[in-house]
Parts: C-alpha cells; sequence; structure tokens
C-alpha cells in the first residue's frame, strides 16, 4: 500500500551551518537505553501502528496528543501524511526517536501483498525506501552530517492495530518489517528545540510502472519541560 510509504517526518535543511555535533545523536553503531537503532525502529512502528486513527500522530488533528503510547526513557516523534508543522512539548528528560523517511511492509495491509515471511516484508519494506530521494535534515538548524547512515531495517515485528487503523478499514494482529532512516536524540535541555526533514519519494515510470513523486517538508518544534 502506497500510504505506507509516506509515514514520515520531513525537514527543511537550511545551509551555511555546521554539521550537528555527534553527541546530539546517537550513532547507528551504539546500543541506546537497552535497544540498538533497528530495535527502536521495530518499537517506534509498534506505537505508530498501534495509535487509535482518532488523535493518530501521523494525522494533523487537534486529538493528537504526543503522550499518547509513550512510555519509558524513549519517546517516539512521527511526522504526518503530508507536510507541516507540528508542535509538542516533552518532558526533560526524553531521548527522542524521531522518524524520518521510513515505510513498513505488514501482513495486515488491504490486499495482504506484503507477505507474512520475514523476507517478504523485508523486501518489500526496502523496496520502497529505496525510492527516497534528496532526504536533508537539521536538528536546531544545524545539518544532520551523512543522513545515509540512519538508515536501518528493523526485525520482523508483531503488532496489534486497533480498527480503523491507519493503513485500513478492519485492525487485528499483524507481523511487519520496516526500514528507513531515523535519528534518536540524546535528551535535549529544557527550552525550545527544531528539527527539519525534507526529501522525496520518487516512483519512475520506467522502473516502478507508474510517475510518482511524494515530497515531504515538515518541521517538528520541540518545547523541553
Amino acid at each position: 500500500m502506497l500510504a505506507s510509504a509516506v509515514m514520515f517526518v520531513a525537514l527543511c535543511a537550511s545551509s551555511g551551518t555546521s554539521a550537528v555535533e555527534p553527541a546530539q545523536i546517537v550513532p547507528t553503531s551504539e546500543t541506546a537505553y537497552g535497544e540498538t537503532y533497528a530495535e527502536h525502529s521495530a518499537s517506534y512502528w509498534q506505537w505508530y501502528l498501534s495509535e487509535p486513527l482518532v488523535g493518530h500522530p501521523g494525522i494533523d488533528s487537534p486529538e493528537f496528543n504526543v503522550k499518547s503510547g509513550q512510555r519509558g526513557k524513549v519517546w517516539f516523534l512521527s511526522g504526518l501524511l503530508g507536510t507541516g508543522t507540528i508542535n509538542v512539548t516533552v518532558p526533560a528528560g526524553k531521548a527522542l526517536f524521531i522518524g524520518l523517511l521510513n515505510a513498513e511492509a505488514s501482513s495486515l495491509e488491504e490486499p495482504p501483498f506484503y507477505g507474512e515471511t520475514e523476507e517478504e516484508q523485508r523486501a518489500a519494506a526496502n523496496a520502497i525506501v529505496d525510492h527516497v530521494v534528496s532526504l536533508a535534515a537539521t536538528v536546531d538548524g544545524q545539518p544532520v552530517a551523512d543522513i545515509g547512515q540512519y538508515r536501518v531495517t528493523s526485525p520482523q515485528f508483531s503488532f496489534v492495530a486497533p480498527t480503523p487503523w491507519i493503513f485500513g478499514s478492519v485492525g487485528g494482529e499483524g507481523t511487519a518489517v520496516a526500514d528507513g532512516y531515523y535519528l534518536l536524540l540524546r535528551p535535549m535541555s529544557k527550552g525550545t528545540h527544531t528539527v527539519n526533514f525534507s526529501g522525496s519519494f520518487l516512483f519512475t515510470l520506467e522502473q516502478d510502472g507508474f510517475d510518482q513523486e511524494i515530497p515531504a517538508d515538515v518541521t517538528i518544534n520541540i518545547t523541553v519541560k
């Protein structure tokens, strides 16, 4: 389902500033807060797919509550099904795992063309994210260096989706594999911060059988209290 490909947060990159210091972003080689990046991405998608449609983090809605479904040391932040600005307030001391351009491939989507096995779902998710182009990110106005290093593929995970859910009219139990770009930020200082991303999913007639570019441009304004 093409909708799975647009689960992203997209950021506008600014120029003329230095790259974000490595200390601000956990490297993908590091196990932090009890999980690897790949494991955090599975936890992120379990959260995302289990959230009710009303107030869902992927929908621009007044019912959205950033606290919904959050627990532990790491909180998740997602973008919208399109472009825009998100304003959130998070407690001090929380690490933030932010989904950039990414996709999941699950057994629950209609029609179920992603498959049931981990290998089938991984291949489908990888194929979608292979179409990401021009990805850029900034944290507090500083460009993220070498954004390509932040692409990870999750292990297969299980989830329980509500009815209706973000990708279908009927929820239930399913399995999925996710692929994409993420940033894990260490706890930020109290005050206001901004995370921006930009990029596109680019599908071509020659390679994919249809022509479509799905652009992303979202800003997340974060207040830490």
